[in-house]
């Protein structure tokens, strides 16, 4: 038996518990929530003048089908923390939103019950987590596609949508479906298996694998930066939150996981399966959207499930909490394959997240525009890479050459992926960072370059009284860029704070992608509290053990290792999980752990054998390894010291470093005169 674990720092990134603003707000006033200014007012303005509010086409597709609205027992907690958003209002956005992030605010909203999509044989619930509980009915009982972040949603949902459809009330659920290997697809899974023990768990290719690989390592930086950009600490109002772009946010509970039975796809490119009398087409998508990824065409019921492969605007190729660069060519072929194999047929297209389409035709252009969305993101950052423009100029190039056709099409805007990000991710991805200016090539640290900065434009003084001016004129972009220098080179310079604080909070007023809106309004909460507190992530529950194994655990120690205490302690080490014929063979050198999987012992210094029960105690944190072999729960013999030079190296992260300097004050939000 090779046991793992899913330990996933997504689910540390989507699930996080932070303090509220309020419990570092103490006694200043205005910590969030000043008004737009003029500027702001006018670039608001001049947007929503180019925007074709007349489109009402994805408020129509959203009400259709509603079969009941949440109860007071479903609770609809997400959508009650957003009642300051009239649903009348999509055109008459606040002066501190932009007027496009509003419309989808606006959209999102609607969302507010059960709906019938396909009428006695698909159901949606949409409005109760970040995505949608999707229910199929099948010869013998229900199937559960994609099944929300975290346990107690789905316990709900499950409640609801019993109580309220109007067919099958008696059947079970006999089969659950993972789309892909993002925590909100998931989450939610062990209150459906509890619920119906005897459910069958199908997942996309490699599912549990990508759950894990694809953010553990850099978890704690990740769930530092996810704070940003979810605006964990902000209020739910017209100055802070208002809307989470896939939905309008993220529930509140554990995240679960349950194994699937059997992963699709791994037999090629497409793999057809009948699952409860059900024939269902599954499309491998892995490496578009997530890295283990599928979509569904059901042929009795002329419906195509896109997972998160398509959504009602632009997601990200980048995600600004960190990950790896997707593949926007590789986007773009998968909708064009769904287009090959499908789209002749296909009357019903529904995902993960927002309302479903109907009608063949209009299917076929929603998935073209979406198609040709991703694959404009990369082949003109890719001409325009070509023609010699760099990565700092990426982001507003894309803008530039991008066809009207594009820029007007509401599902293909950047709520939750904005082009100038998402292009800029494509230079990255195939050109790096560097842009072979050589002034770029070895600058200073940024606080040494910031002070350098300072002293070069005549010292904070000066370049304040120039911030202030270009801040009145509006012309925050490069406010921002100025300010950020002093405040990094004079972190205590209070009227340097107050006026940053007060540009990012005009820029997160006038950004079209919530990331961005929270990553403003975010920044400029922190520089004016100073140092907070934002809290610890959720500790992992017994029930997100499933599938990670002890190289998988080795590797992640190996990143909290301190090479230059390590570079002095040497040894090496073999462990083997006990019934298993699997050896790990571990060896500090240089300054790096590294190891290699074996199929038999090898002769090291240390030699360790334990159990399954042992192996989950280090990995939640509950003992060390010199305790359980102290306390004989681990087989060891050799150099104790082994185990000892190990633990040395070893230090812990902090969950609340520094992303804009830290100061010892705080500072009032009043403006700066």
């Amino acid at each position: 038996m090779n046991r793992k674990i899913t330990v996933m720092a997504i689910s540390i990134a989507l699930s996080s518990t932070y303090a509220s603003a309020d419990e570092h707000a103490l006694n200043l006033k205005n910590v969030n929530g000043k008004p737009a200014t003029s500027a702001t007012i006018q670039a608001n303005k001049n947007l929503a003048a180019k925007l074709n509010f007349n489109d009402m086409r994805a408020f129509e597709n959203d009400n259709k089908g509603l079969v009941a609205e949440f109860d007071q027992e479903t609770g609809d907690i997400i959508r009650n923390s957003f009642n300051f958003i009239d649903l009348d209002s999509a055109d008459a956005a606040p002066e501190t939103v932009n007027p496009s992030l509003w419309r989808q605010a606006v959209l999102n909203q609607g969302a507010k019950g059960l709906y019938e999509v396909l009428p006695g044989k698909v159901y949606q619930v949409r409005g109760a987590d970040l995505a949608s509980l999707t229910f199929i009915k099948g010869e013998s009982g229900w199937i559960v596609y994609d099944v929300l972040t975290v346990k107690e949603a789905a316990e709900q949902v499950l409640k609801f949508f019993f109580k309220n459809v109007p067919t099958g009330k008696e059947l079970p659920i006999v089969a659950m479906l993972y789309s892909h290997s993002h925590a909100d697809h998931f989450g939610g899974a062990r209150a459906i298996q509890e619920a119906f023990p005897e459910v069958k768990v199908y997942g996309s290719k490699n599912i549990t694998k990508e759950a894990v690989d694809e953010n553990v390592l850099a978890g704690n930086a990740m769930s530092r930066r996810a704070a940003y950009q979810y605006g964990a600490t902000l209020e739910r109002s017209e100055q802070g939150i208002v809307d989470a772009a896939l939905s309008k946010g993220i529930a509140y509970g554990e995240i679960t996981y349950v194994k699937p039975d059997y992963e699709l796809n791994h037999q090629g490119k497409i793999e057809t399966l009948t699952i409860d009398g059900i024939e269902m087409v599954f499309l491998d998508a892995s490496g578009t959207e997530a890295p283990s990824e599928m979509v569904t065409y059901i042929p009795s019921m002329k419906a195509l499930w896109t997972g998160e492969v398509t959504y009602h605007g632009m997601h990200n190729v980048y995600t600004l909490r960190g990950a790896k660069v997707r593949d926007s060519l590789k986007w773009s072929k998968a909708i064009n394959e769904m287009l090959h194999y499908f789209g002749d047929d296909v009357e019903t297209l529904f995902g993960s997240h927002s309302s479903p389409i109907w009608g063949n035709q209009e299917i076929q252009e929603y998935l073209k525009m979406q198609r040709d969305a991703y694959g404009f993101t990369h082949n003109q950052t890719l001409r325009l890479a070509n023609n010699g423009y760099v990565l700092q100029d990426m982001g507003d190039a894309i803008y530039k050459v991008m066809p009207e056709s594009i820029f007007k099409s509401w599902h293909t805007n950047g709520y939750h992926g904005t082009y100038s990000h998402n292009a800029r991710a494509v230079y990255n991805m195939y050109l790096g960072y560097f842009d072979m200016n050589p002034a770029n090539l070895n600058p200073l640290p940024i606080k040494a370059e910031a002070k350098k900065f300072v002293e070069y434009m005549g010292g904070g003084k000066a370049v304040l009284s120039k911030a202030t001016r270009d801040f009145n004129n509006g012309e925050y972009r490069f406010v921002a860029t100025a300010l950020n220098k002093v405040v990094m080179a004079e972190p205590d310079n209070m009227l340097a704070r107050k006026l940053l604080a007060d540009t990012y909070e005009q820029l997160g007023y006038q950004a079209e992608g919530a990331g961005w809106r929270n990553i403003y309004l975010t920044g400029a909460q922190e520089l004016r509290l100073g140092k907070v507190s934002p809290g610890a992530p959720k500790s992992a529950s017994a029930d997100v053990v499933s599938e990670m194994d002890i190289g998988m655990l080795l590797d992640f120690i190996a990143v909290q290792v301190d090479s230059l205490k390590a570079q002095h302690t040497p040894f090496t080490m073999s462990i083997n999980l006990k019934g298993t014929s699997d050896y790990y063979y571990v060896e500090m050198s240089n300054g790096n752990l590294s190891n290699i999987q074996l199929d038999k012992a090898k002769a090291a210094d240390a030699e360790l054998v334990l159990d399954d029960a042992a192996f989950k105690q280090i990995l939640f944190g509950q003992a060390t390894l010199a305790q359980l072999i102290e306390q004989k729960k681990i087989d060891f013999k050799g150099d104790q010291s082994a185990v000892e030079k190990l633990a040395s190296s070893l230090v812990e992260f902090n969950p609340a470093f520094e992303v804009v300097p830290f100061s010892k004050k705080q500072v009032d939000a009043g403006y700066y005169k």
